[in-house]
Formats: structure tokens, sequence, C-alpha cells
């Protein structure tokens, strides 16, 4: 599964080593904007975008509507420090919420889940 990281620096430092330990996960990219976000999924074409709801440029539903017009296929994982996120995320179209004071075995049951969709 590729998997493309949109947040901050030293998250996407702690996802890249979590996720190079899991066999058949691949991280293929990484965003720390909007802009980066879509430019990266236009060429990478992920399977699964980890997603920061508060990721600089983002405008809560609309920048999942553009990231699966750009990907139709792609997954999405929401990563958020605040709970109260999870609902405004999953309306907005997120296939998961995962928090990020969650334990690493959290995400890693959310992307297991969608990988075996």
């Amino acid at each position: 599964m590729d998997i493309l990281l949109a947040d901050e620096l030293k998250v996407r430092l702690a996802l890249r080593v979590l996720l190079e330990q899991t066999v058949g996960l691949a991280v293929v990219g990484e965003a720390s904007n909007a802009q980066d976000l879509f430019a990266q999924a236009d060429a990478k074409h992920p399977d699964l975008v980890l997603l920061d709801w508060t990721l600089p440029g983002l405008h809560d539903d609309g920048a999942l509507r553009t990231l699966r017009r750009i990907c139709p296929d792609v997954s999405v994982i929401v990563l958020s420090g605040r709970p109260e996120a999870r609902s405004p995320a999953l309306a907005a179209g997120a296939d998961a919420f995962v928090s990020k004071v969650d334990p690493p075995e959290r995400l890693l049951a959310a992307i297991g889940t969608l990988h075996h969709k």
C-alpha cells in the first residue's frame, strides 16, 4: 500500500519510522501544506493519505473533495490532536479518524482495515 503523509515535519518523521517497519506499507510522498498535498497526490497516486486535519491551506471538506478528484480511489485517514475534529472529518468524507494521542497500534489497525477493503 502506497501512503502519502500530509502533516508537520516531526509527525511525518515519526509516521515514516512506524510505517517503514510494517510489511506491505511504503511511504511514497510527504506534504507540509495543502498545495504540496495536491501536487504529491497528482504525481504519486497513493492508495492512502494520512492527513492532518489542520494542515496549512486545508479547508475542511473542500480539500477532501479536491483530493478525491485528483485520486478517485484514494483512502483518507484524518489525524488530529483534537478529538472534536472526528465528526467533521468523517462527515467530510474521511474513511477513518485517528487521534494523534492514540497508540500507534490504533493507526496501524485503521490502515489494515482500509488495506483489506
